[in-house]
């Protein structure tokens, strides 16, 4: 059974940086080497494992990829914390009252 990985890398300039991989130690590798200078990550070297899940659905590891990156900020901080819980709270939109 193959694995797939969902990730989050920090970059140098304090951004995140979620990608998917069957090969997590290669593209760990590839991301710090600067493999693709085309990358986001290329000029944000050095780059740190934050996070990892691990998939056997390819499918639901790329939903999973897709939906983190639409995250903001503190939502993927929470879950790199492994703070679960303040997940829900931080998908909720803040509305101004008029």
């Amino acid at each position: 059974m193959k694995i797939y990985y969902v990730y989050i890398l920090k970059c140098s300039d304090n951004t995140y940086y979620t990608g998917i991989t069957s090969n997590l130690t290669k593209r760990i590798v590839e991301h710090n080497s600067g493999k693709h200078k085309d990358s986001y990550t290329f000029k944000r070297r050095p780059i740190n494992l934050e996070f990892y899940a691990e998939f056997t659905d390819v499918n639901l590891a790329t939903q999973s990829e897709k939906q983190i990156k639409k995250w903001s900020r503190a939502k993927k901080e929470a879950l790199i914390k492994n703070e679960f819980e303040k997940l829900p709270n931080l998908a909720k939109k803040k509305f101004n009252n008029y």
